[in-house]
């Protein structure tokens, strides 16, 4: 199931996988005050991504953008990479639920990678502030970017690493 908390508690739990190193490094240098990183995430405008190919086959896209509804957006999940989602700025709500018994909504994108899911009856909710960081494995379902309140601006990365063969 999901992983979550502050950036180095998370970082110390996947510790052990390889294949996590490169995303730990990169957001590490996202979370420094005033980095080249960071200014680059702050810089973005409202509605922009941008992509950064990582070592391993790893990659993150950067982006800015205004939280939403819980109304809007559904749970997806993905096959071939796993999600670190890294807060650099702002606060915002996600929801993680096992995916293997929810109803699928749309057949899984290879292009993509990704499936999307009917809502769960239920589902486990985060907060996640500046510092915090989600790891979403494959079989879990889920969908961040919800307003605890108002809608606001939330800048973050979200590192695609590739799941272990």
């Amino acid at each position: 199931m999901a992983l979550f908390g502050p950036f180095a508690t998370v970082r110390d739990r996947c510790a052990r996988w390889p294949e996590f190193r490169a995303a730990f490094a990169y957001a590490g240098q996202m979370l420094i005050p005033g980095s080249p990183a960071q200014e680059r995430v702050r810089a973005l405008a409202e509605g922009a991504t941008h992509r950064r190919n990582l070592t391993g086959g790893a990659h993150a896209v950067e982006m800015a953008y205004l939280t939403k509804s819980r109304s809007e957006g559904g749970f997806e999940a993905h096959q071939r990479y796993i999600d670190v989602q890294v807060v650099v700025a702002g606060e915002e709500l996600m929801e993680a639920a096992a995916a293997g018994p929810l109803g699928v909504l749309q057949a899984y994108d290879a292009e993509k990678d990704v499936i999307l899911f009917a809502h769960p009856v239920a589902a486990s909710g985060l907060r996640l502030r500046a510092g915090d960081v989600a790891v979403f494995w494959p079989e879990d379902a889920h969908r961040a970017g919800i307003a605890p309140d108002q809608p606001a601006l939330v800048r973050k990365t979200v590192i695609k690493v590739p799941v272990p063969v």
